[in-house]
């Protein structure tokens, strides 16, 4: 297979020449293009995304960082981004954090080394601070599922408050009054958002908020795990459990069936995230979307608006949860 070398050296000129015909560059001869497009018909050669950075400084790759990659909620995001880079013949390269704020930083560090035009960031631990001041240097920043005021324009956020307020007033509407809740970690901005949510729906219907009905969960399946089994041992009545996300709705789910209870005519779950998986649980899990597939597509458009120059229309940084009602949830009346 032939080289952008070869090509060079039968033409006759540099690499960032032949780099420049390539990428259909004002800045060459007629006879120069005609020249470098002889020696590439010769040698039958293909450019590659390589040979296309070299004469404009790019690198055509979209540093993607997530928190794991081992989760179904990011492999939606970094699909979307993916698919919406690829449009544009760009490619991402991706690393995760493992929700840790050193990791975040190191991600970070390692995607800007490796000389990605622009950078995606689903980070949570980081400081404000922090991505203000990142955003601020050479490399362009898209930030998802965060809105920072100071640099809302690199933001592309979901009302999580609001998702919160939905779960807990869809539990309300279903007669329930007995709600535990099961939060997410308490470092992360989003999970402190929907639980603000939570608490609002309560005195919204006149119900005290109990720091005794509130457990701080993982995310992950073991979290609803240790909830339940939190909640259940402290003799606590409850007909309701609302959780920070999928995952730990799934845990309560197989938790309470060990302990004898039939869902959801004992207890009514409901998540968030509406998660691939969400759909085939036994009842299918009533949750709050989370629009992250179009949140990753929206961030990969404003690279390719801000970074590559292509015209895509209107960018939608801000997203609006919405309920998703299955056979977790019944009412309360109804229960044996």
């Amino acid at each position: 297979m032939a080289t952008i070398y070869e090509v060079s050296k039968l033409a006759g000129v540099s690499l960032a020449t032949v780099s420049r015909v390539i990428n259909d560059s004002n800045a060459v001869r007629k006879t120069t293009k005609d020249k470098v497009e002889r020696a590439m018909k010769q040698l039958n050669y293909t450019p590659n995304s390589a040979a296309k950075s070299l004469a404009s400084n790019r690198s055509d790759c979209i540093g993607v960082l997530v928190s794991e990659l081992k989760s179904s909620f990011f492999t939606r995001m970094m699909g979307a981004i993916d698919t919406e880079c690829r449009q544009f013949e760009k490619h991402i390269v991706v690393t995760s954090s493992e929700n840790d704020a050193l990791h975040e930083k190191e991600g970070i560090e390692f995607l800007i080394s490796r000389n990605c035009d622009a950078l995606i960031l689903h980070v949570e631990s980081l400081s404000d601070e922090y991505l203000i001041e990142l955003s601020r240097g050479k490399v362009p920043v898209v930030i998802l599922n965060r809105q920072i005021p100071q640099i809302s324009d690199h933001c592309i956020s979901l009302n999580n408050e609001l998702g919160g307020y939905l779960a807990t007033k869809t539990m309300l509407q279903y007669g329930h009054r007995d709600i535990v809740y099961i939060a997410g970690p308490e470092h992360k901005k989003d999970a402190m958002q929907r639980l603000a949510g939570h608490r609002r729906a309560l005195m919204e219907a006149n119900i005290p908020v109990e720091e005794a009905r509130i457990f701080s969960g993982d995310y992950l399946q073991s979290g609803g795990q240790n909830g339940f089994k939190h909640f259940h041992k402290s003799g606590l009545n409850f007909s309701a459990v609302v959780c920070g996300n999928d995952e730990m709705a799934t845990g309560v789910m197989a938790t309470a069936r060990e302990y004898g209870l039939s869902l959801p005519e004992d207890l009514s779950i409901i998540g968030f995230d509406n998660v691939l998986f969400s759909q085939y649980t036994y009842p299918r899990l009533t949750t709050i979307e989370n629009p992250i597939t179009d949140m990753g597509k929206m961030a990969a458009r404003m690279i390719m608006e801000n970074v590559y120059k292509k015209s895509l229309g209107t960018i939608r940084k801000s997203f609006e949860p919405v309920l998703v009602p299955r056979e977790s949830v019944c009412h309360f009346d109804a229960q044996v």
